[in-house]
């Protein structure tokens, strides 16, 4: 009887030195840097993609590995929030390693976000609105695309003029390439493009942050709100603090002259002779 022959594994092949040593190199920043800050830069143009990791050269260190190497790092580091970092890596993710506290960082990325324009399909973050006044388009085809889409034009100087404001696309509404193309020509650009803030992990607090939001403008404008309503009131109940000592001694002045003031005031007798 023939003897069965001896099933053999293959053996893996050995992971290339160039992916341990990216891997490597990920894990040491995990393990040497205090924020963990993982960015969407879906559609990001390479130009722009450039010119932001420029601008964060001294605060951030900006890694795009494959998702692999990164998990591999992030597992290598052997902590249970930095593997919960591995569900939250997705495709066209960029990483970056920085000693600035994680929302500081965040409000950098927003920072150094640039006006984009428009494409087929993109959803309008806001009414999209084409302006009266004058353009650099010269008559021809421009004509008809804008004509397409209701503008109303004239002819000024040998160039296109709008003769009134034009609604093109309202809020939450898919932008069709009529539209895109007209704003292209128009310069009209109603989006950002940049880093787009995912998941933030603190490595000393050792928490991770998602669904980041950061919007400097409108949270500066809730603190002047915040803060003109809550400095009456602090005022009200005799609270001290840098904000509110001056208006209360101003305050306290003006109290001691209406004391005095009455004070001084003659008291007048029921017959009408004062003392």
């Amino acid at each position: 009887m023939a003897e069965k022959k001896k099933s053999t594994v293959k053996r893996e092949k050995p992971i290339p030195t160039k992916k341990l040593n990216s891997s490597k190199e990920l894990s040491d920043l995990s393990k040497n840097k205090r924020t963990i800050l993982l960015a969407s830069i879906k559609n990001l143009p390479a130009s722009q993609f450039q010119e932001i990791s420029k601008k964060l050269r001294g605060k951030a260190i900006v890694k795009v590995p494959k998702k692999n190497i990164a998990i591999r790092a992030f597992n290598s580091v052997k902590e249970d929030k930095m593997k919960e970092l591995n569900m939250q890596i997705i495709e066209d993710v960029a990483i970056l390693f920085s000693d600035m506290e994680g929302f500081e960082l965040a409000g950098e990325l927003m920072s150094a976000r640039s006006p984009a324009k428009a494409k087929k399909g993109q959803i309008a973050p806001e009414n999209i609105e084409v302006e009266k006044g004058p353009t650099d388009l010269l008559p021809g085809p421009a004509v008809s695309e804008l004509g397409a889409l209701g503008i109303p034009i004239m002819i000024d100087k040998g160039k296109i003029a709008i003769k009134e404001n034009k609604l093109i696309v309202k809020k939450g509404e898919a932008i069709s390439q009529a539209a895109a193309d007209v704003m292209g020509k128009l310069d009209i650009k109603p989006f950002t493009a940049g880093f787009e803030p995912l998941v933030i992990y603190d490595t000393i607090e050792k928490k991770i942050y998602v669904n980041i939001k950061i919007n400097k403008e409108e949270t500066l404008n809730e603190l002047k709100y915040a803060f003109g309503k809550s400095l009456p009131f602090a005022l009200e109940i005799g609270y001290v603090c840098e904000d509110t000592i001056k208006l209360m001694i101003v305050k306290a002045g003006r109290e001691e002259l209406a004391l005095l003031s009455l004070s001084n005031t003659p008291e007048v007798k029921s017959d009408g002779e004062a003392n």
